[in-house]
């Protein structure tokens, strides 16, 4: 290689290009804004050599600056520049040196860098506005023939500067059909995209434009987003997901698909109760059962297995096992979808079970509270330790599995079905199935027959023969008064003489439903944050109403009272009935006794409100009643639970109002006159509108 004096021989000025189109090029009017240099960008960091075109020989070599220039002083000649960048090779024609003192090269490489509105305007504008559907976005346009590279695309990466600070981001950018995007949703001010293009030399753009300026005007319709309120997780989440579930497993379907299983040899189909734990536990429980329970009636099996299975499947559903309580994947989702807000369900049930006076045994807080003041009385696991001549000593305590495994049931499921006519219907059939007529002067049921080939026929004699064994109107009617001062209405159930009643139960419930629907219409108006106050003091006087009944029958009657009725949602469903009561097929009722009960109303002339809202009302009312008897609310003075409550139970609040609504046609989200929600008792409700109704044709 040759060297020369640069103090006496002329300079050449070597000048390395990308080779992006020239076709890029923005209209004049925004070049300053959105600049592509279309003509080429500047090579730097490029080797560069220059040849004898003669000889071939390389008499100089060097690398070109930032500003893609490299300076090589030469004798008068004739030259050929070759530039090595990104992999490519490029070389010149023949110069002749002095007479050209300048010469460009340009390398077989090239990107165009644009702002615009993706989904929106694609033009090429001033400024970039983010319409709805749309993006803002930086786009890289490869040179056609670099499209197949594999090291360039990795080795490209933009840095997105907007006037905010925390704007700045570093991204890869993605490429979709040649076109390297990178979003700039969110930017607002002057938003500044450098790309530089690495790989041994250094190309480097960048492009600049006004995203939503302040001085933008904007003409027609103007889209605004907000978002509700955003709140804490608290640890009561756990709970209502348990009863949430608890509810499910207890469901007349999980019950249905239980019983034609065991009773009737029907395969298990289709839901997780029957791939956990629980279904064998129910199996067992049934076997346990079936050995232990007895009738003193002839050809009365059949009933007793069907009365078995169903203790069976309501002892096993009813009791949480609060320790070992599985949280899936789905409780997760449906929390996420009513709370707004991802939270580890398993760490905060663990948080809400406190242990009971520093035992191993962990229940919930309020039974906890109520286990705190009986610590004088000792915890043991069975009723009886063993039969010794007097009271064993174990024959006083509290039992552990009253604290740590809670039979998560409310009567208020017995007296909403019983209003809806459930155990009527059941009442007038096995009063014909023992040729009595009806109050009516022509029986409606005149004319039914249960053909003796069919299992119904020994269900119900053993159903009948039993019937000492069941629990009367009249002592579910005392209990429906003693836990919540409902009362029903009709000539068993007359002049009722009750001891204990809790009368301002109606008035409290009613007000925390109408508290609730204030609290939604708030939650979903975004510019104001909901008060979660009112419904929090709500939610105390009723867990106080509530807690005051918790006596008694409490631990038995709404257990037995829903193994019974239970059993006569089970018969009515059984598909005889289809063939006996007028029913309507196309009417699509989510369990397969509803249709029955409404026929038998129909022919009775009783209320003509379909058996279904009666339903919600007990499955809804239940659900919600059973997260306020069991949290300790009396103990809370954070709204932020009661923020929870009201979003996790919102479908069922909701539900609980539209259904009575229907049944009584009471609106709860309104107020009377004096500024106080209805308290009338359901009953004289449901009375008064059945003698306004039409009779029956």
């Amino acid at each position: 290689m040759s060297t020369h004096d640069k103090s006496h021989k002329p300079e050449l000025t070597i000048l390395v290009r990308d080779g992006m189109s020239r076709g890029q090029r923005p209209p004049p009017q925004t070049r300053a804004l959105a600049r592509t240099m279309g003509d080429g960008r500047h090579v730097a960091d490029a080797p560069v050599s220059v040849f004898d075109n003669e000889t071939g020989e390389e008499v100089w070599q060097g690398r070109t600056g930032p500003d893609g220039r490299a300076c090589a002083h030469l004798a008068p000649g004739t030259y050929r520049v070759e530039a090595f960048a990104f992999g490519h090779k490029t070389r010149s024609g023949a110069i002749e040196f002095p007479d050209t003192t300048h010469v460009r090269v340009e390398v077989p490489i090239g990107f165009s860098l644009t702002l615009r509105s993706v989904g929106g305007d694609t033009q090429w504008r001033d400024h970039i506005d983010s319409k709805e559907g749309g993006a803002i976005q930086a786009c890289l346009t490869w040179k056609r023939n670099l499209a197949n590279s594999t090291e360039l695309p990795s080795a490209l990466k933009t840095t997105i500067g907007a006037v905010l600070p925390d704007y700045q981001q570093e991204v890869v950018a993605q490429e979709v059909k040649r076109y390297y995007y990178i979003d700039l949703r969110g930017a607002r001010g002057i938003a500044k995209v450098e790309a530089t293009l690495k790989g041994g030399s250094e190309i480097t753009d960048e492009a600049t434009a006004a995203v939503e300026p302040d001085s933008q005007s904007i003409t027609g319709d103007i889209s605004v987003s907000m978002r509700r309120t955003a709140t804490e997780a608290t640890e009561d989440l756990g709970l209502w997901v348990v009863i949430r579930k608890s509810a499910e497993a207890l469901s007349f379907n999980n019950y249905f698909r239980f019983m034609n299983h065991v009773l009737c040899g029907e395969p298990i189909a289709g839901r997780q109760d029957f791939e956990t734990e629980r279904f064998p536990t129910k199996i067992n429980r049934f076997n346990q059962l079936r050995q232990e329970r007895f009738l003193p009636f002839t050809d009365s099996e059949a009933y007793r297995l069907l009365k078995v299975a169903t203790e069976s499947f309501v002892v096993v559903n009813c009791g949480v096992a609060l320790t070992s309580f599985q949280f899936e994947p789905a409780d997760l989702d449906y929390v996420v979808r009513r709370v707004g807000k991802s939270v580890d369900l398993a760490g905060l049930w663990d948080k809400y079970l406190v242990s009971v006076n520093g035992t191993s045994s962990v229940t919930l807080p309020y039974l906890a509270l109520i286990r705190d003041k009986l610590r004088d009385v000792r915890l043991k696991s069975t009723v009886f330790s063993g039969i010794e001549e007097g009271l064993p000593a174990d024959c006083f305590g509290i039992l552990r599995d009253k604290l740590t495994n809670p039979c998560l049931l409310e009567l208020i499921w017995s007296y909403w079905h019983e209003e809806g006519m459930l155990v009527q219907t059941v009442n007038s059939i096995t009063r014909r199935f023992q040729n009595v007529r009806g109050p009516l002067d022509n029986d409606p049921l005149g004319n039914l027959e249960i053909d003796p080939l069919r299992p119904l026929n020994n269900l119900f004699w053993g159903y009948i023969q039993d019937e000492q064994h069941r629990l009367s109107v009249t002592r579910r009617n005392y209990e429906y008064d003693h836990h919540y001062g409902l009362r029903l209405e009709g000539r068993a159930v007359t002049n009722p003489r009750t001891a204990d009643t809790r009368s301002k139960f109606l008035e409290a419930f009613h007000n925390l439903l109408h508290l609730c629907a204030i609290f939604f219409k708030q939650d979903d108006d975004t510019t104001v944050i909901a008060d979660g106050f009112p419904v929090l003091n709500g939610l105390k006087d009723v867990h106080l109403i509530l807690s005051q009944a918790a006596h008694n029958q409490f631990g038995d009657l709404p257990s037995t009272a829903r193994i019974e009725m239970l059993m006569q949602q089970w018969l009515m469903a059984r598909p005889e009935f289809r063939e006996f009561l007028p029913t309507r097929i196309m009417v699509a009722y989510p369990e397969p006794w509803m249709d029955r009960v409404d026929a038998m109303k129909k022919i009775q002339g009783w209320t003509d409100t379909s058996v279904l809202n009666f339903r919600n009302l007990g499955t809804f009312g239940e659900q919600v009643l059973l997260s306020i008897r069991y949290g300790s609310w009396n103990d809370v003075n954070d709204p932020v639970q009661a923020t929870n409550w009201a979003r996790f139970w919102r479908p069922e609040i909701q539900g609980y109002i539209h259904a009575y609504r229907s049944v009584t046609g009471i609106d709860l989200t309104a107020v009377n006159v004096g500024g106080a929600v209805d308290a009338t008792l359901p009953s004289v409700l449901l009375r008064k509108r059945l003698a306004t109704q039409a009779p029956a044709s």
